[in-house]
Parts: C-alpha cells; structure tokens; sequence
C-alpha cells in the first residue's frame, strides 16, 4: 500500500444484512495465456490493423492464469463476498463443440478451489463476448447451432466446477454484443449488420434459455443474467423525439428485458425478426424460464432524438454512428463525466431500479448490480471513490423506495484490456503495470474495504 491524504466523506449507509458484494471481470480482458487456448473472434479482431485504438491485444492482459493466486489474495483482502469472473469457451473447447481442453478446465477448477479457500463465492459468467472463433467461421450468432452448440459448453463446465459454484450467470450484455460487435462492427466480429444483427441477439437470448436448462439438469438452483440498461431520455417534448428515445430504448433496454421476464418481445421486435425465426412461440418459452435473479449492468443513461438529416455521422460515446438510423444519441451536458467521457449521473441508476420495478411489478425477479464502475487514470483516483459513493448511495435510495436489490458487484479489480480502446481505458480497483504486471491497490480500493468493513 502507499500513502494518501484523506478525504473526509459520510460513510455508506448501512446495507441490508446478507447483501452480496462482489467485484467482477472477463475472462479475455485479464487472463493472457492464449496460446494455450483456442482463437476467439477478438483475437481475429484485434489482429487487423486499426481495430484496436491502441494497437494492443489481450495476448497477456494481466496475466491472470499465471497470477490467479496474486488475484484471488487482493479479492480477500478488499473484503468482498463474491468474484464474478467469465469462463472464456475457446480456453475450455477449443473448437467451440467437440474436444474438450483439460488444460483449460483444470485452471477453473484451481481458481474456484483458491476462492473456495479464501472464503469468496465464485460466479462464473459462461459468455462474455469472447466466441470461438471456429464457431464464427461457422456463421456465430447468426446461426441458431450456435446457441445449441453455446448450451452443450454449458454443461461442461457445470459439470467439472458446478459442485462448488453456487451461482452462474449465462451471458453478458447480448445488446452490447449485437450493436457493437454485429450491427455496427466496432468490436468483434465486426459485422456492420445494421437492423440485420437482430437474429444475433435472439440466438444469444435462445442460448441462455437452452443454458439455463443445461445449468438446471447439473444441479444448479441460482441462476441470473448480466444485460447492461440505462435510462433513456428523449432530447425534448417533441413527439419525434420521444419516438426515437422509444425505439431506442426498445433496442438497447426492452428487446433484452422483455422476453426473459415477461416472456413476449416488444412488438416492433417481433415484427423486424419475422420470418428469421420459423417457431418464435417455442423459443420464447425457452428465453422466458424462471431465472432466480436478474443482473444489471449500469454505466450510464442515454439521451436520444429524432434522426439530423443533415448529419453524415454522429458521433456518441467514441462510437460512429453511420447515418439512415431512426434515432440520433445526444450528448448529455451538465454533468462530469469518466475518462471515457461519460457521463456521471448516479441518480440515473435509482431511476431504473424503480422503473424496472414499475415495468414489470411482480413478474421482476430479485436484481443484482453485476456491474458498475468507470475509467479514471491514476492511483489515488478520487474520481472513482467519488464515482462509487454516489452510485451506491444512489442504489441504497431505491432499496428504502422498496425495490428488491441483493448484490452490487464493482467492474472491475483489474485494469485490463479495455476491448477496442485497448490498454487506455482504466477500470480497476488495482492498478496494473503491463509492463511487469505489478498490481497496486488504488485509492478506491483501499476506501471500499473500509467502507466494507463497516458495514
């Protein structure tokens, strides 16, 4: 540890007893180690020039099947109850079906053993963007097999760790991976699909169902999802402005909350998937299981407004947005915003809670925050504790307004390889050096074990 001024800040307020708190991250952002696994599609991606803002690649990220040990020790330490790591598939089936790596289910079992050991509850997310890449070649999420060949995994790692894991979450942000990954070719694969993506999110969605049924049959009886949502504002009164924000927020929100609480797409959903899945009725019932909770992964909300005719590209969040989509994102003033440049707004986070619970009412399972956290350089990174206090103060507002929240997991404990931004973008409780892999605990993390501590 090294010195720091204090900073005088009210202490949290008090938690409900049995309140899980965890940190999180994914597997192809930390683990390095690749070649003693299968290719995904972010190798693919990150091979080709350009791909990556930073030229890097996650070939050795932190490190952390070498250095699990290391890892595991810091997670103890901040006191947490619970790790949510991924599981990346090509490390356990290379080939995405058929031979199964020993070598890679062997560093799980050690990493759940060490956990085990510490006294901190794994929870394994199986899909974290990470494909095989002989699964994409293929045809990936474009292919029903997939979500077939997605559920068979599934049962493999159930089946090797599934007697020490008593909670699992099946995928992680399917929205983020069709926008990003198939509608708009930002990240891997890098299809640019536009409103074609669709069949990319349904087969994520009908894989999670078909893994649910795979993780039930093993034994499991704690199973979630992590989808990310965020509020979304329209950019005034106008009618065409709140009609954009509506079918935005179909698009990124409701498509993905939808079907797994209620059991239906929105319609407009339905209707742009058409003939694109020959027995929706059959899948819904799959997608729509009872899960036993439901994450939510929130950085930020989102102000959206009728499409700028006269704009050839839009700019948001580092993203392109090409023109011709029915809906224009805004840029949200008045607030500071994260190295990423977005924005701060905790009391966006208290108004999604409690629209979920107004969305939904009693058909909403428990919910847990599977991910919340932000990108600020340095060690005594006060914006981050700043970051963190607000939100959790603002998550407690909506447990004392009543809704059933059990868990907050921060992202991430590591800075790692930040996906198309490379190595510049920093998330981490704990500092990495890549150069030589050093980990030094920030600011942040120093303040949440107190806090943590007086709970």
């Amino acid at each position: 540890m090294i010195a720091r001024m204090a900073t005088t800040r009210a202490p949290l307020p008090r938690f409900p007893h049995g309140f899980l708190w965890g940190v999180s991250t994914s597997a192809h952002q930390i683990e390095g180690s690749a070649d003693e696994r299968g290719p995904s599609v972010w190798d693919a991606f990150t091979a080709l020039p350009g791909n990556v803002k930073d030229g890097t690649t996650a070939a050795v990220a932190c490190d952390h099947v070498r250095r699990y040990r290391e890892d595991v020790a810091l997670i103890r330490d901040l006191g947490v109850g619970a790790y949510r790591f991924s599981v990346s598939w090509p490390r356990v089936l290379p080939e995405g079906t058929g031979e199964v790596s020993e070598r890679g289910l062997d560093f799980y079992d050690r990493l759940v053993d060490e956990l085990c050991a510490a006294g901190v509850r794994p929870v394994p997310t199986l899909f974290h963007w990470d494909t095989p890449l002989a699964v994409e070649e293929g045809g990936g999420w474009l292919k029903r097999d997939t979500a077939h060949h997605f559920a068979e995994y599934a049962a493999v790692v159930a089946a090797r760790i599934g007697d020490r894991v008593p909670k699992w979450i099946t995928l992680n942000e399917p929205a983020e991976h069709t926008l990003l990954g198939h509608a708009l070719g930002q990240h891997a694969p890098g299809r640019q699909l536009l409103f074609d993506a669709l069949p990319a999110a349904h087969h994520q969605l009908l894989a999670h169902g078909l893994a649910v049924t795979a993780l039930r049959a093993a034994g499991a009886d704690d199973i979630g999802i992590a989808n990310s949502h965020g509020p979304t504002w329209p950019a005034s009164d106008a009618a065409e402005d709140r009609e954009a924000a509506d079918l935005y927020d179909v698009l990124l929100n409701r498509m993905f909350s939808d079907p797994l609480i209620t059991g239906r797409y929105p319609e407009v959903i339905t209707e742009l998937l058409g003939a694109e899945v020959p027995d929706l009725d059959a899948d819904l019932k799959l997608i729509g299981q009872p899960i036993d909770w439901y994450g939510l992964n929130f950085y930020q909300p989102t102000k959206v407004g009728a499409p700028r005719p006269d704009a050839t590209v839009t700019e948001f969040s580092g993203l392109a947005l090409p023109p011709g989509l029915p809906f224009s994102p805004r840029k949200i003033e008045g607030h500071p915003t994260t190295d990423f440049g977005w924005p701060v707004i905790p009391e966006a986070l208290t108004e999604l809670l409690l629209t979920f619970r107004e969305r939904y009412g009693d058909r909403l399972p428990p919910l847990v925050i599977t991910e919340n956290g932000c990108s600020y350089e340095g060690v005594d990174d006060e914006e981050r504790i700043d970051y963190l206090d607000g939100h959790l103060r603002a998550l407690h507002r909506a447990l004392e307004a009543g809704v059933d929240v059990r868990g907050y997991f921060v992202w991430s404990l590591l800075d790692n390889f930040e996906w198309a931004e490379g190595h510049r973008q920093r998330f981490g409780l704990v500092h990495v050096d890549y150069a030589t892999q050093r980990r030094t605990p920030k600011a942040s993390y120093d303040w949440l074990r107190t806090e943590l501590r007086a709970q």
